[in-house]
């Protein structure tokens, strides 16, 4: 199955809000949302050699002024105070009954569904999603994507990577040896022409997946796809799509919700706070309370394709555990 994410930017205001989920899809500005599609005819399936590094082709018109207006957005967000990268900011508290409501809205439901060959909004329960084998995360670039932020984006994944790895539990790492979760760093011509690249990255990948990526509207960031096999909730492949446009406080923050999505958390809650699986976009980096998830979705204590009867009074176990018995 598909889980998917995404943020759109509201046209009646300057708020981002995230809308698909991981259906083993998700798009995201700093990450994404989590949305179920059928399953991919072979997401087990080794994935191919990563292609050859692109030379620096020059941006088209059209790229050039897309980064020119994310540039602008994220300024005013910032001079809006938001995008924050407090890891424990002082003014947002949260209750271990707080974080056990959190991680059941934002790992156990998903915000979109697929309905007529496109992702609609439709929340509704789902299993718990994780991934079993060991993580191989590796990054490919657009031809027009500059020498240095590609040197730049390497480092960024490296770090969330180890961060991720670290929070878990679970082995997280950059390899370019059989990747199986591709992160593609791509500026506007490369990514309306990816449709290719992502059917040979995952064999019977659900065409509105390949739409929802080369018509990716304006307002959508970042979008992550996460694949799992029927309905075991464990996930097999996964591929992120960042905007190359973007600043690097969006870019990281891309790196950072899309990222920990691909690894299971894949809904929002308007509740979260301080969280990047907000809409609000508050918070641009992954906060404590978000490792805290993190934490609690890779404890053995745990199954993947557990439901939320059966998996609620482990995880409030688990939550009372990571929070020091606070309540």
């Amino acid at each position: 199955m598909i889980e998917t994410r995404h943020r759109r930017l509201r046209p009646q205001s300057s708020r981002l809000r995230a809308g698909l989920a991981v259906l083993a899809v998700t798009l995201a500005l700093a990450g994404c949302t989590e949305m179920p599609a059928a399953p991919a005819a072979r997401p087990a399936a080794p994935a191919p050699a990563a292609l050859p590094e692109p030379a620096v082709q020059p941006p088209s018109p059209s790229s050039a002024a897309i980064r020119a207006h994310y540039a602008a957005i994220a300024a005013q967000m910032q001079a809006q105070g938001r995008l924050r990268t407090e890891t424990r900011p002082g003014d947002a508290p949260f209750t271990t009954a707080q974080l056990v409501e959190n991680f059941v809205r934002i790992a156990l439901y998903d915000e979109y569904q697929s309905s007529g060959g496109s992702f609609v909004a439709r929340e509704s329960p789902a299993r718990l999603r994780r991934w079993s084998a060991p993580v191989r995360m590796n990054i490919e670039f657009g031809a027009s994507v500059p020498l240095a932020q590609r040197n730049a984006d390497r480092i960024m994944l490296a770090s969330t990577a180890a961060r991720l790895g670290y929070v878990t539990g679970h082995p997280v790492s950059v390899s370019a040896t059989n990747p199986n979760f591709t992160v593609l760093m791509l500026n506007e011509d490369e990514r309306r022409a990816i449709g290719p690249r992502l059917a040979a990255l995952v064999p019977g990948i659900d065409p509105a997946a390949v739409r929802a990526v080369t018509n990716l509207p304006d307002s959508t960031y970042c979008v992550v796809f996460a694949f799992s096999q029927g309905e075991t909730g464990v996930y097999t492949r996964a591929i992120a799509v960042i905007r190359g446009e973007h600043p690097d406080i969006l870019r990281l923050s891309c790196f950072h919700e899309e990222l920990a999505q691909g690894m299971g958390l894949a809904n929002d809650s308007p509740a979260a706070r301080p969280s990047i699986f907000n809409d609000d976009e508050e918070f641009a980096l992954l906060t404590r309370h978000d490792e805290l998830l993190l934490r609690i979705l890779y404890d053995p204590r745990l199954r993947p394709g557990m439901a939320e009867a059966e998996a609620r009074p482990i995880i409030a176990t688990i939550a009372a555990a990571v929070m020091g018995g606070t309540s």
